[in-house]
C-alpha cells in the first residue's frame, strides 16, 4: 500500500448532487479543486442511486439555480442530439424523457451522468479540476479549529492519498467527514423538548432513530405473450415474503403486498402494477417513477422501464450511520435482499413474468442502483438550525388547510437575511429505524440560510448536501434534488469567495458589507435568495 500527498485550495469529499454542483461554484470562482466520490459515477441521488428528481411544482421557471436549469435542459438536449426521437418529442419545449409523473425530467441516469460530466470538462482540461472516482475518506488530520489535510482510500488499489487543502467541503450521503473530523453533529430524532417542533418525538432525543433508506432498482416491461425474465429466488425470500411491519401508526399488513400506509393520511391505500384497469383511490406505481417511454422515440420498439423506489422496499430495520461495519454490510444486503424480492414477488405472487431487470442502466452487474438512496445524513450543529416553525405549515400556523399553489397574504415560511438559495418540498418523512411511520405535512416555499451550512466551530469546513444544519423534522424537505444542488452551489462559492477575499464563513454571515457582497455575487452567478 503506498501513500501519496496532494495539495488544493478546495477539497469536496463526496460527488453528489451537492458535491458536483459546490465544484462547478468553486471552479467559477477561480478556484483550484480536487472532488471526491465513493463509487464509480458523479452525480448521486440523480445518478449511482438511481432516483429520478423530486421537484418542486414551479422547477420550470423558479425553485432552482441557473446551474440547476442548466442541467435540465442539458438532459433534455442529449435525448434530442442522441435518441430518434418523434417530431413531436423533438421540438417540446417541455420534453419529459421518461415520462414518470415524479418529475418533468425523468430520464436516464447515464444521461445526467453525461451531462454533468460535460459541465466539468472544461475545469478538467485546464487542470484545475482534480476528479478522484472511488475513493473514500478514512481519516483528517485537524490543527484545533481547522481541517489541515484529508486521507481518501482508492477502493481499486487500497493506496492513500493525503490531500492538504485551505477549504475542505462534506458532500457525501452521509456526512462521513463529521467524525473524521470531530465536528460536532447530531443524528437521528431531537425531542420535541429540544426543538419545540410539534411533530419531534416525544420525551428524549433519538439518535439511532432515522429515515428508511432504499436500495433502488430499474425494471422493464416486456410485455409480449409469454415473456419469462424471472431473476433466480433472492436468499432471503421468504422473510420479506412473510414480514410484517412493526410500525406506529400501524402498517396495513405485510411491507411486499400491494396495500401500504398512505404517507399523508396514514389511511390504508392500494396499489397496482400499471395503470390500466385503475380503480379510483388506487395508486400506480409504474407511472410514478418511469424513466422510459416508448412514446417519444419513432417507431417506438423500446420497452418502458420504471425504477421500484416504493413503500414496498423502503429499508428501516438499521441504522448505518455510526453503526460497527460488521453491521452496516449486514443492513446493506438485507436492503438489497428486500428490493430483490419485491422483484421476485410482482413475477411470481403477483404474475408480471414479463418484467427484467436492467444492468446496461445502472452501470452493476445485478442491475441494482449502484449505491444506496440515503435519505438522511450526520447533519453539523451549525451557526443556525433550521427547525419546522421557520418552514412548517402546522408549525407556523396551527393548520394544514394551505394550498401552496396560490399562498394567502402573510402566509411564509420565515424569512433568513442570510439566505443563499431557496427551495421548496413536503416534509416528507419515511418510515423510521425507530418504529415510527410517515411523517409527511405541509411546508412553505422556503430559503436556505449560510449559517446552516457553516459548523458552530470549525473554521474551513463547510456541509455541502442535506448534512447541514437542519432538524430530522426539516431534513424531511431540505434533501430533495434541486435543494442539495442549491446548498452544494453556494457552499462551493462560499468556499472559493472566501479564498478570493480573505474572509471566514462566520465573517461572511456576520459583517453586513461581506455577506451583502456574497449575495450579490450568488445572484449574478443565477442564484435565486427569495421566492417571488
Amino acid at each position: 500500500m503506498a501513500t501519496r500527498e496532494m495539495k488544493t485550495q478546495i477539497l469536496i469529499v463526496g460527488g453528489g448532487t451537492g458535491g458536483v454542483a459546490a465544484a462547478l461554484a468553486a471552479l467559477a470562482g477561480g478556484a483550484r479543486v480536487v472532488l471526491t466520490e465513493a463509487t464509480s459515477w458523479i452525480g448521486g441521488q440523480f445518478t449511482s442511486q438511481f432516483v429520478p428528481p423530486d421537484e418542486n411544482a414551479w422547477i420550470e421557471t423558479t425553485g432552482g439555480t441557473r446551474r440547476y436549469r442548466a442541467l435540465r435542459e442539458g438532459i433534455r438536449n442529449w435525448y434530442r442530439t442522441n435518441r430518434s426521437l418523434t417530431e413531436e418529442a423533438r421540438n417540446n419545449p417541455k420534453l419529459n424523457p421518461g415520462g414518470g409523473h415524479v418529475s418533468q425530467i425523468s430520464h436516464e441516469p447515464k444521461v445526467s451522468l453525461a451531462v454533468m460530466e460535460k459541465m466539468l470538462a472544461p475545469y478538467r482540461d485546464k487542470g484545475v479540476l482534480t476528479l478522484l472516482l472511488q475513493h473514500v475518506p478514512i481519516g483528517a488530520g485537524v490543527d484545533r479549529d481547522r481541517v489541515k489535510a484529508v486521507t481518501l482510500r482508492d477502493l481499486e488499489t487500497g493506496n492513500e492519498l493525503v490531500v492538504e487543502a485551505e477549504y475542505i467541503l462534506d458532500a457525501t450521503e452521509l456526512g462521513d467527514l463529521l467524525p473524521l473530523t470531530g465536528a460536532e453533529y447530531v443524528t437521528g430524532a431531537e425531542s420535541r423538548g429540544e426543538t419545540g417542533e410539534p411533530h419531534a418525538v416525544e420525551g428524549e432525543a433519538r439518535t439511532d432513530d432515522v429515515q428508511a433508506f432504499t436500495w433502488c432498482l430499474p425494471m422493464g416491461w416486456d410485455g409480449r405473450a409469454g415473456a419469462e425474465h424471472v431473476i433466480e429466488k433472492p436468499g432471503q425470500w421468504e422473510r420479506w415474503r412473510d414480514y410484517v411491519p412493526r410500525l406506529a401508526p400501524a402498517w396495513p399488513g405485510r411491507l411486499v403486498d400491494w396495500v401500504f400506509s398512505q404517507p399523508q393520511s396514514l389511511k390504508p391505500i392500494k396499489s397496482v402494477l400499471f395503470w390500466e384497469g385503475i380503480q379510483a383511490g388506487e395508486f400506480c406505481l409504474w407511472n410514478y417513477r418511469k424513466v422510459v417511454t416508448p412514446e417519444i422515440y419513432e417507431g417506438r420498439k423500446v420497452d418502458e422501464v420504471s425504477v421500484m423506489n416504493w413503500p414496498q422496499n423502503d429499508y428501516w430495520l438499521g441504522n448505518v450511520i455510526d453503526a460497527p461495519a460488521e453491521k452496516v454490510a449486514v443492513y446493506l444486503e438485507e436492503a438489497r435482499q428486500l428490493s430483490l424480492s419485491v422483484m421476485y414477488w410482482l413475477q411470481t405472487v403477483a404474475g408480471y413474468r414479463g418484467l427484467y431487470l436492467r444492468p446496461d442502466l445502472t452501470g452493476t452487474k445485478d442491475g441494482l442502483a449502484m449505491a444506496p438512496y440515503y435519505r438522511e445524513s450526520r447533519r453539523i450543529k451549525a451557526l443556525f438550525t433550521v427547525t419546522e416553525h421557520h418552514v412548517g405549515v402546522y408549525a407556523r400556523y396551527q393548520h394544514e388547510q394551505v394550498d401552496v399553489m396560490k399562498l394567502p397574504a402573510g402566509v411564509q415560511a420565515e424569512r433568513f437575511g442570510d439566505s443563499v438559495g431557496i427551495g421548496y418540498y413536503r416534509i416528507d418523512l419515511h418510515p423510521s429505524t425507530g418504529g415510527r411511520n410517515y411523517i409527511d405535512i405541509a411546508s412553505l416555499p422556503f430559503q436556505i440560510p449560510l449559517g446552516a451550512l457553516v459548523p458552530e466551530r470549525m473554521e474551513n469546513l463547510l456541509a455541502a448536501c442535506k448534512n447541514i444544519g437542519t432538524t430530522h423534522i426539516t431534513n424531511g424537505c431540505y434533501r430533495l434534488h434541486p435543494v442539495e444542488w442549491n446548498i452544494g452551489e453556494s457552499a462551493g462559492a462560499l468556499a472559493a469567495f472566501c479564498l478570493a477575499r480573505g474572509w471566514t464563513p462566520r465573517q461572511v454571515r456576520e459583517k453586513k458589507e461581506c455577506l451583502r457582497e456574497f449575495q450579490e455575487l450568488l445572484v449574478r452567478d443565477g442564484v435565486r435568495l427569495a421566492w417571488d
